[in-house]
């Protein structure tokens, strides 16, 4: 389970990137609402978004698309949250804009797809407030993928969609991205 704490001042960059660099195996998010979210990892959640980082990263190779980022990326998200999404993806036109310092540090940008998996640490309600909050700050898709009952949530300007088994196709907002969950199993 997620923690959330309320604190008394507003948690800025840099002192969630010394939180994050003092204690590994945690992923530490600022929501809009300036609440910090701290969550541990375990080894299938990292198995997990690992195998889904892979395969969007060697979809966004073949065509030179643009970089994907695992967990570890925080994103200055339009709403002043800073979120890491399991793996993300933003467009090569949107990364080359930015400045070098700009990539350094927490990207002021919403990924154009984000990636979460649900971790049994992670509530269903709880990551589907995050796919929402993606999109309302840009993300054009935003995919929960849920292990445990095996179904996948698409979230897009659109609304939420559901689908299930092993073959999850992304058209049209990534087209030629088909999920392969097995890889999860």
């Amino acid at each position: 389970m997620a923690i959330t704490i309320n604190p008394v001042h507003q948690i800025g960059d840099e002192e969630i990137r010394q939180l994050s660099q003092q204690n590994p195996g945690y992923q530490f998010e600022r929501d809009r609402d300036g609440r910090l979210v701290v969550t541990p990892n375990g080894g299938e959640s990292g198995r997990r978004s690992g195998a889904i980082f892979a395969q969007l990263h060697a979809w966004a190779c073949r065509g030179d698309l643009g970089p994907v980022f695992d967990a570890s990326t925080g994103f200055r998200l339009p709403d002043g949250s800073l979120r890491s999404p399991d793996a993300a993806w933003v467009n090569r036109v949107r990364w080359d804009a930015l400045s070098e310092s700009q990539r350094e540090e927490y990207p002021p940008l919403c990924p154009d797809a984000v990636f979460e998996v649900r971790s049994r640490n992670n509530s269903v309600e709880e990551l589907r407030g995050k796919l929402s909050a993606y999109v309302q700050n840009g993300a054009r898709i935003a995919v929960m993928i849920d292990p445990y009952d095996g179904n996948v949530e698409i979230a897009r300007t659109g609304g939420l969609t559901r689908a299930t088994g092993d073959r999850i196709d992304l058209a049209p907002d990534l087209p030629g991205l088909v999920l392969d969950l097995s890889a999860l199993k």
